[in-house]
């Protein structure tokens, strides 16, 4: 029986009486509790300078916790029944990073699916692990990429006996799960790893009729994004262990990137905001998918936006899926959805998360209201009356298997030449190309330019996607391999 208290938050006790004990700071920051810079005092406020303090005794350390951070992470393993916790204010990058770290050194392979975030890439690119791409199905009429399937990573593991560890991203931006728990067996029964980007499953472990957490499918590490869908600060995320992970280890592989400064308004807000989910989350998250299911009903009565749900598993590449999602595919107007979320943006002040070739995404969380949603689809309907066209000629999102021929950390540290982007194909990119948000590379080093991502590219900028990891800031070029 645990005698930890969730009711309980540690460090923001810890800062609330070192805030009463008025202690003269001779120690950085230098803005010495908001005094040194009046202009960003009164656009952040003064109890939020007055916090912003450095690593002290009575107020622990992040790289070495022996007191109230350390408190903190047991009642966070405790909240997501995983072994260790550890606070993260580097983004779930950062966590995402220490796994791949922990679990591969130079030269060693990760099995992972094609459709992850940038970060597990660039964890690649610094650390010199060797990809195995697990290609994803795709589902034609929605234009995504789905989940890992089973017989696929038996497939890739029979394939590649020696890999260190498997990863997935489970679920994925738009809500698609993979069958986690039969992939952390297998991987363990290949002596391998389980990872899990679960940037986007923080609720998973705090609502009820919710898919299964990587935690309780007995995955090793779970990189969870706490300022997603759980209500810290933007920043702020954990990193889940299971219970046979060495914690020590593990914290050393954080201590080489994260910063030795770590913020105590992130920190704080990790805090609190697992208190309130582990007391109230049951509640929180019911309410959240409510909300969800009822904004996806209105959006389907419109007509020709299709807000997909649970009718869309199938067992195995869509074994799950997270109904807080409202994913919305848009083809049917003739609008691309980041054409969707542009007129949203400019003409009606509503700000959804992203849109891409042929869906949006709007994030449902803990703080909308049942009015925003009737705004949100009010706003939609006048655009499918105002703007719907004709379908022909838009480009339905296939994924694009890539052509890996050298690792992304060889190719990012190459002798590499600039070319026009119709001159690049043939050749060995040495950067990364994506639409953010989501993030999921179009092209990553070490992959081999091919017409059809050139196509792709340049369909995604005319239909204005925000294209993020060129050198080249307008992606009219890219750097290959010399």
């Amino acid at each position: 029986m645990s005698n930890l208290n969730q009711d309980r938050s540690p460090i923001e006790a810890a800062l609330e009486e070192f805030h009463l004990n008025r202690v003269v700071p001779f120690d950085v920051p230098g803005h010495k509790r908001g005094k040194g810079n009046t202009e960003l005092t009164a656009f952040l406020g003064q109890r939020c300078m007055s916090l912003d303090v450095n690593s002290m005794r009575p107020l622990d350390n992040l790289c070495h916790p022996v007191s109230v951070i350390k408190e903190g992470e047991e009642l966070a393993a405790e909240a997501f029944g995983a072994g260790y916790a550890f606070f993260m204010v580097g983004g779930t990058t950062s966590a995402v990073q220490a796994m791949v770290f922990t679990a591969c050194k130079r030269g060693d392979k990760l099995i992972l699916p094609r459709n992850v975030h940038r970060s597990v890439i660039n964890a690649m690119v610094l650390n010199g692990a060797v990809p195995v791409y697990v290609d994803p199905a795709v589902d034609k009429r929605l234009g995504i990429s789905l989940g890992m399937s089973v017989k696929d990573l038996e497939k890739a593991i029979k394939e590649n006996p020696d890999a260190k560890a498997v990863l997935v991203n489970n679920p994925t931006y738009y809500g698609i799960c993979s069958d986690i728990k039969t992939i952390t067996e297998l991987a363990h029964k290949n002596g391998m790893l389980m990872l899990a980007d679960e940037a986007h499953g923080t609720h998973f472990y705090f609502g009820e009729n919710l898919p299964l957490s990587a935690m309780a499918a007995g995955a090793d590490m779970a990189a969870v994004s706490m300022h997603k869908s759980g209500g810290s600060l933007t920043q702020s995320s954990f990193l889940l262990t299971g219970k046979s992970m060495n914690s020590g280890r593990v914290r050393q592989i954080i201590n080489l990137t994260q910063t030795t400064s770590g913020s105590y308004l992130l920190l704080s807000s990790l805090d609190i905001s697992r208190k309130n989910l582990a007391v109230n989350g049951k509640n929180i998250f019911k309410k959240v998918c409510a909300l969800a299911d009822y904004a996806r009903g209105e959006i389907n009565r419109i007509g020709d936006y299709y807000a997909f749900s649970g009718e869309i598993i199938n067992g195995d590449s869509i074994f799950d899926f997270d109904t807080t999602k409202l994913s919305v595919n848009t083809v049917e107007t003739g609008l691309a959805g980041i054409e969707v979320y542009d007129v949203l943006r400019d003409e009606y002040d509503i700000q959804i998360e992203f849109g891409d070739m042929d869906n949006l995404l709007a994030y449902i969380s803990v703080g909308d209201r049942e009015r925003d949603v009737e705004r949100l689809v009010g706003a939609m309907a006048e655009i499918r009356r105002l703007y719907k066209k004709d379908k022909t000629g838009m480009m339905i999102s296939e994924y694009i298997a890539p052509k890996v021929e050298i690792t992304p950390q060889d190719a990012f540290y190459a002798e590499k030449e600039s070319l026009p982007l119709d001159q690049a194909v043939g050749r060995i990119c040495s950067e990364f190309v994506m639409c953010y948000p989501p993030g999921i590379p179009i092209l990553a080093p070490g992959e081999r330019v091919t017409n059809d991502i050139v196509s792709y590219i340049k369909y995604a900028k005319e239909k204005g996607s925000f294209l993020t990891g060129a050198e080249d800031m307008k992606t009219d070029r890219l750097n290959v391999i010399k």
